[in-house]
């Protein structure tokens, strides 16, 4: 019988580690750690996909969720604490809009905005404060954009436990911030970017009262794998033949890499999509070191090289040393993906046109569209092909980019010139001017 374990990801390496250790890396080489299954010990797995399905007319606390309703698939035993707040249950949209503008047939948008907290991040950080109760943490902390600083809060709030935060001072968006304030952390605001944050999460991670949820922690990923299985429900397990997802630190990646690989060993599935990553020009080592490695055995040998100053207005994804490389790295280039970058104006003008199909996404979430008009392009994509976009967040994370794309008033900084410089908004509708006048709303109505 296969005992589920903490097992380091370096090919030289392979240590096991207990489920109940509270580590983050390899305490041997210092390797990220993934959690190995005992999926052995499921009496049928062709039944799951039946079992799943079922629950979903269920009342119960954990069928609700869209993370435990899939608990076949997670490490921990049936008598835990869960930490739930209904997370998952996210809508897959068709965009007809979208699609026409990447010059696909169809396109269809998998939309974890829709999350309690609004992002992704809800499905991974039910299952991390769930190991934080399990283990007795006093502390959870993380470090952050906004999106896991909001999550992180709202759950440790349900979960009673005490929650810190680390957050790059004045690179956080309003919506967000409030949300981690309202659901009661302690918002610490550092000088410096995430990565700066991240260095030090990991050093107060070394105390036996804080436990760190940020993506390094394998059980986080385990809970944010269960989107992979969600999403082949939704479309009754048709695989599709790409997957795109925006790229920051890449937890999200890695773990729809491990979700579909793990229903491939299972056996309920076939084959693997296409898994692609996309990012910002200005915030993109991960795409750099995907250019360096030509196949999977080369990439064993390949080193990110952190970028110190990263720049995007997609904040979420403003990220210049991602933890989770390596694994997402693995999952792209088993599945025959690629990675690419899209500007600023790509980006703001992808999501405008995602809002024009009646779909709000933070500026993050429309890189994927941006990506896939590329894709497209360049013949990576076929136009007849099956192909979901992730969304990772709400439009309402970041409003003011919204509002400043509309009314043709963003700006991003040209470190190469030094200057401010005025994102053009192909899809600009800001508000007009109108006297209190019907005649004068009508010649505007008629325009």
């Amino acid at each position: 019988m296969t005992i589920a374990a903490q097992v380091c990801i370096e090919p030289n390496c392979g240590a096991r580690f207990g489920l109940s250790e509270r580590i983050y890396t390899c305490t041997d080489c210092g390797g990220l750690l993934q959690i190995t299954p005992s999926f052995d010990q499921i009496p049928d797995v062709q039944a799951l996909p039946a079992i799943w399905k079922a629950r979903r007319t269920s009342i119960a606390p954990a069928d609700r969720s869209g993370v435990w309703r899939f608990r076949e698939l997670l490490p921990f035993a049936d008598g835990v604490r869960r930490v739930t707040i209904a997370e998952g249950n996210t809508p897959v949209y068709d965009a007809p809009q979208s699609a026409t503008y990447c010059r696909l047939d169809s396109l269809r948008l998998k939309h974890q905005g829709a999350n309690p907290t609004g992002s992704f991040k809800d499905t991974g950080m039910t299952t991390a404060v769930t190991q934080a109760v399990l283990i007795g943490a006093g502390i959870v902390v993380c470090a952050s954009t906004g999106n896991t600083a909001a999550s992180l809060a709202a759950y440790a709030a349900r979960a009673g436990l005490r929650c810190a935060i680390l957050i790059p001072e004045g690179q956080v968006s309003h919506g967000k911030l409030a949300q981690a304030l309202d659901y009661g952390a302690r918002a610490l605001e550092i000088a410096g970017n995430f990565d700066d944050c991240m260095r030090l999460a990991n050093q107060l991670a070394t105390s036996e009262s804080i436990y760190l949820v940020n993506s390094i922690n394998p059980f986080r990923i385990e809970g944010q794998k269960t989107v992979a299985v969600e999403l082949l429900e939704q479309l009754e397990w048709v695989v599709p033949d790409h997957l795109v997802v925006p790229g920051g630190n890449l937890g999200n990646s890695s773990a729809l890499g491990k979700g579909f690989a793990e229903l491939k060993s299972l056996g309920l599935i076939s084959h693997l999509p296409k898994l692609s990553v996309v990012q910002a020009e200005g915030a993109a080592p991960f795409a750099e070191t995907f250019s360096a490695a030509a196949n999977v055995n080369e990439a064993r040998d390949i080193a990110l090289q952190p970028w110190p100053q990263p720049q995007t207005l997609a904040s979420a994804i403003k990220i210049g040393a991602p933890i989770s490389w390596k694994k997402a790295l693995r999952a792209v280039l088993h599945s025959g993906g690629e990675v690419a970058t899209v500007s600023e104006a790509e980006i703001a003008d992808a999501k405008a046109v995602i809002g024009r199909d009646g779909i709000g996404c933070e500026p993050a979430s429309a890189t994927t569209v941006a990506g896939i008009r590329k894709f497209v392009a360049s013949g990576v994509i076929k136009s007849s092909d099956d192909v979901v976009a992730v969304l990772t967040g709400h439009v309402l994370k970041d409003s003011d980019y919204v509002i400043r794309y509309h009314q043709e008033s963003l700006f991003t900084f040209d470190y190469q010139t030094a200057e401010e410089r005025r994102i053009k908004s192909t899809f600009a509708n800001g508000p007009r001017q109108v006297k209190a006048d019907a005649a004068a709303i009508m010649r505007e109505l008629e325009k």
